[in-house]
């Protein structure tokens, strides 16, 4: 790391500073917010820390969480005020909790939501416009490779992808199903086509690291059918098998408690604004992973190089003017 990330990392360590100019600043106090033990959320947390810290005043303490145990926590205690990238897909009490009106739902910080589906690398689509589509995949099986590259057993994207193929009739037309043994394996399979430009056909999901250096083409599996996806996560489904939908788009969401947004209106409408496409959080994934960088200096190198784009986030220019100097 040179020596002006080294500094910049610093800054992000930096104790908030305190300015007259914001009314509620100084008020801040401390605020809990999360740290979800994944990439895309450790990055969004570390963006946020820095802006609520240096441009809020605020003193943010980080809580190590994950999807269901951050809202029981809130359901709780009453903490963590903030939850940066709940993908409420995964959590049941989210819908319960927002009626009680426990918690506030900011903004889509991934606005595009999480995606999941089946891939091919774009170069076999550029050579071959035929493997675009399913259709032409299940006719021309050698195309890629003759093989479906599956999750590993036990996630639940496994259950799914079985039901998906047997409808799709993916073993029928000559495909293998090659059963990954993780996720590390299954990335690999991915960056090993592409250094040797082979063919790879298979699930996978965004934004991630992969995505953001591998380019690559979504096959669609058709519309989106609620009733036959929820069938295919099901394993007692009678009809498993028998239809077939596209993955769903997972809404990611930050949320907070009504208490913070009540008492923090200024940094709840900066939070409001903080979102990323998935193209975004791709290239700084990527960019981490490229660089072996911690969430800290993604977030540094995404404030030095995406400068206007954040700053628009924050509504209050006397804010704007004291975060100006850092980067």
């Amino acid at each position: 790391m040179n020596r002006f990330m080294a500094a910049a990392v610093g800054a992000l360590a930096m104790p908030p500073i305190l300015f007259a100019a914001s009314a509620s600043a100084a008020d801040c106090g401390e605020v809990v917010m999360t740290e979800m033990n994944w990439k895309s959320s450790q990055v969004v947390t570390a963006v946020a820390e820095f802006v609520l810290e240096q441009g809020y005043g605020c003193d943010v303490k980080m809580v190590a969480s994950s999807t269901v145990p951050a809202l029981a926590s809130v359901a709780e205690t009453g903490e963590p005020d903030i939850v940066t990238e709940l993908w409420i897909n995964g959590a049941p009490s989210y819908a319960r909790m927002q009626a009680e009106g426990k918690i506030t739902t900011l903004t889509d910080v991934l606005s595009d939501g999480g995606v999941e589906g089946w891939w091919i690398p774009q170069y076999v689509v550029d050579a071959h416009p035929e493997a675009a589509t399913l259709e032409g995949i299940l006719a021309n099986p050698e195309l890629v490779g003759n093989r479906f590259h599956q999750c590993p057993e036990g996630w639940g994207c496994q259950r799914a992808n079985a039901s998906k193929g047997a409808a799709a009739g993916l073993e029928e037309a000559g495909i293998e199903i090659f059963q990954h043994g993780s996720g590390e394996t299954l990335a690999a399979s991915i960056a090993s086509a592409f250094e040797n430009e082979e063919p790879w056909f298979g699930y996978y999901w965004g934004p991630t690291a992969i995505l953001g250096k591998y380019p690559m083409h979504k096959i669609s599996l058709g519309e989106y059918d609620e009733e036959i996806h929820m069938c295919d996560t099901d394993p007692e489904c009678p009809t498993r098998g028998q239809g077939l939908s596209e993955y769903p788009v997972g809404p990611v969401k930050t949320v907070v408690t009504t208490d913070f947004a009540d008492n923090h209106p200024q940094a709840a409408a900066f939070m409001s604004n903080l979102s990323f496409t998935n193209d975004q959080m791709n290239a700084l994934l990527a960019w981490m992973d490229e660089n072996e960088a911690t969430a800290e200096e993604a977030a540094v190198h995404f404030l030095t190089t995406e400068k206007e784009l954040w700053m628009s986030w924050i509504p209050e220019e006397n804010v704007k003017s004291t975060l100006a100097g850092f980067f």
